[in-house]
């Protein structure tokens, strides 16, 4: 499907003399469309050209949902209220029955059918494909907003939430510590902001605003908590359940991000605890790590049933690791380890599960040439912030400039390596924003030059300042070409009075001006302003493997250089050596098939891959762990072996039998997975489900704090 061309308002108007009189000579094929100079030129290539070479493991699914037109109303005799659809000024009922006019001057429709749910979808504009079609790489382009703040809380994101313990004990600095001075109120208070921060209004507002995707960072705990780790558990997972629903409506795709895992990935207050790094790092790094696989594997399975495969159709593994402290060899390890764990699940080729998105350690793309040459639908995601690049008063010409420079790497990355998105990005050029480096700190902005007022309080904007804004904007979703602004809303501050990082708040720049009402205006902004006047572009044809088409086969040497987890662990310095001391967990628990909502039970069973049947990673019985968040001293190494190798015999993994399958359903809704043909007597027990729980520190200046 072909994009609309974009034209400016301006054009159109002085235009209408000349289409009146081309319609009169009945010359109706001709678009007027804006290169993207930068960009993606979107005629790109023939959908119908090569067939994908596609392999599922035996118990894949590998059906697919009938297509539906979503200009069609929906008739619904079961629930006539949430039921059907319509486009620009119709009205929509909500889950929680409140209504609203349905905006969207972009063509795009709303669609619902509770009685066979996964046979309909919403069209976010006329040029994006709803979910019943295929999204063509090299042609349909990604146009996105992150949900920050919202299933991983943020202090710079939601600044009340963390307001209201600022002075408590222990004072709220992170998720970990809000959970903790939270105590008693933890469920209402966090399930409150779960229901208000992001609504299914929302998800209307981000398909009337011309974008098409959303990236949802989740953490480990919507799953489960180990040990006395605070967080809610579980709930988190039922609103991005709820999310799925409402991106179904709206016709939006989205990207699960595993934005914070066991022990911290990066020690910033995104990974869920601020401090140190525990994760492939320090003397739980390995057991973090496996751990963190078992999470992903338990995501992996659920987005890969056939109905929700095409609501969310990418997954990201880790956020934003500190490559500085890491390693890239370590994160290259657990790259490669997940990359081959998720494709023994699905199989290979376009349909087969989610494309897996991995992060560049903001190293940059140049960094990662070649890495896992020959996997199936491997996607780099990079996070090109100017604002943690140090303090400057540079004009804004130049910002810009430094942002259109971002295309050359991101062409020769599409052309050689494959699919590259900006998985986040902001209008700052700073490190203003309250909180925004931590709660309570000031920033290196501030420092230097005594104040950051002029770019925290958007009431004294003048119209030059957001055009300059506005430009800025332009030039970074060119550059970047498939991207996800960071982020969608900045809450108010409690003590403020108003949201006071407006450079990060996608929602507040379409109502102020900053930000382009039709994201498709950004097309050949770089090459027209003069900001790169020899941009090339980028010709469309991605790698076959980056899209589907050929059969996932990582290299024999990239798999010898990052096979072995356990080896690529040397940070801290004195662990270097270590390997066979670390403690691990073992391959012999039950594994966690994540709730489905009660209203699709009958089609779902929360596990795609019936024949998955390998142990989950669990701990070693009798083993005293180091603690999850504590293993970078070196005293936190165990005396004594704390793994498979020290309490006894090694355990090989455990079959356990894949999870009872739901009814099969009548056509045309998709099929079930089909059921073990083991006998289950003779089983260990089935995985068990995590259903939703029943309840009404400054980092670095050059980290990406934000996300």
């Amino acid at each position: 499907m072909a994009e609309k061309p974009y034209t400016s308002p301006a054009a159109a108007r002085s235009r209408k003399w000349l289409w009146a009189s081309l319609v009169a000579l009945g010359v109706v094929g001709i678009a007027l469309g804006v290169g993207l100079g930068v960009g993606l030129n979107i005629n790109k290539k023939d959908a119908d050209k090569g067939a994908a070479a596609t392999t599922a493991p035996a118990g894949a699914v590998a059906t697919t949902v009938p297509p539906a037109n979503p200009s069609t109303p929906v008739t619904n005799t079961t629930d006539p209220v949430h039921g059907g659809s319509g486009g620009n000024g119709s009205i929509v009922t909500t889950d929680l029955n409140a209504t609203f006019t349905y905006i969207n001057e972009f063509g795009g429709t709303w669609a619902y059918d509770p009685v066979n749910p996964f046979n309909v979808s919403g069209q976010a504009q006329s040029w994006t494909p709803p979910l019943t079609e295929e999204w063509v790489w090299g042609k349909d382009i990604i146009r996105g907003v992150n949900l920050g703040g919202w299933l991983v809380t943020e202090p710079f994101i939601v600044p009340a939430l963390y307001e209201k313990y600022n002075k408590a004990t222990p004072k709220a600095m992170d998720e970990y510590t809000l959970s903790q001075a939270m105590g008693a109120n933890l469920a209402k208070e966090m399930e409150e902001h779960y229901k208000t921060f992001i609504t299914e209004k929302d998800f209307a507002d981000i398909a009337a605003a011309g974008l098409n995707w959303v990236r949802i960072p989740i953490g480990f705990w919507a799953i489960e908590t180990q040990g006395d780790e605070p967080f809610l558990a579980k709930v988190s997972w039922s609103y991005f359940t709820k999310a799925i629903s409402w991106a179904r409506k709206y016709g939006i795709r989205i990207l699960l991000d595993l934005h914070s895992l066991p022990g911290s990935q990066n020690g910033w207050n995104h990974s869920g605890r601020l401090g140190e790094i525990n994760w492939m790092r320090g003397s739980m790094g390995l057991a973090n790590a496996q751990r963190s696989l078992e999470y992903l594997r338990s995501f992996t399975q659920y987005i890969s049933q056939p109905g929700i495969k095409e609501v969310v159709p990418m997954i990201g593994l880790v956020n934003e690791v500190l490559y500085a402290e890491v390693g890239k060899d370590a994160m290259g390890s657990f790259y490669f380890e997940a990359m081959e764990m998720i494709r023994g699940i699905t199989g290979s080729g376009a349909g087969n599960g989610p494309l897996v998105a991995v992060h560049d350690g903001f190293q940059g793309p140049a960094n990662w040439a070649g890495f896992l040459s020959g996997a199936d639908r491997l996607v780099l995601d990079q996070h090109p912030y100017l604002s943690f690049t140090g303090p400057n008063q540079n004009p804004w010409a130049q910002q810009t400039r430094q942002a259109c420079g971002w295309g050359g790497g991101v062409n020769d990355t599409s052309s050689s390596w494959g699919i590259i998105i900006g998985g986040e990005w902001s209008l700052a050029t700073n490190d203003c924003g309250m909180w925004l480096t931590g709660v309570d700190a000031v920033g290196e902005y501030e420092r230097a030059y005594g104040s950051c007022a002029q770019f925290e309080d958007y009431r004294t904007w003048d119209a030059g300042f957001k055009q300059n804004v506005l430009d800025h904007a332009l030039g970074s979703m060119d550059a970047l070409q498939n991207f996800f602004f960071w982020t969608w809303r900045i809450g108010v501050s409690s003590v403020r009075g108003y949201a006071p990082s407006p450079m990060w708040h996608y929602q507040l720049g379409l109502e102020q001006g900053y930000i382009p009402k039709d994201p498709r205006a950004a097309g050949g902004f770089c090459k027209r302003s003069g900001y790169c006047p020899g941009c090339a572009e980028f010709g469309g044809t991605y790698p076959a493997s980056a899209t589907g088409g050929a059969s996932h086969a990582i290299s024999p040497a990239q798999s010898a250089e990052y096979g072995n987890m356990a080896q690529a662990i040397v940070s801290p310095a004195w662990i270097a050596g270590s390997a066979s001391l670390l403690p691990t967990l073992t391959q012999t628990g039950t594994p966690i098939t994540l709730a489905v909502p009660a209203e699709s039970a009958q089609w779902l069973s929360g596990w795609a891959n019936a024949n998955d049947r390998v142990g989950a990673w669990v701990p070693v019985a009798g083993c005293p762990y180091p603690d999850t968040y504590a293993g970078t001293d070196p005293g936190s190494m165990p005396r004594a072996l704390c793994n498979a190798n020290g309490v006894g015999p090694v355990v090989a993994p455990a079959p356990v039998p894949a999870p009872t399958p739901a009814p099969t359903p009548a056509a045309p809704v998709p099929p079930v997975p089909p059921a073990p043909t083991d006998d289950p007597s003779t089983s260990a027990p089935a995985p068990t489900t995590a259903a939703p729980t029943e309840a009404p520190t400054t980092p670095p200046a050059s980290s990406a704090s934000s996300a």
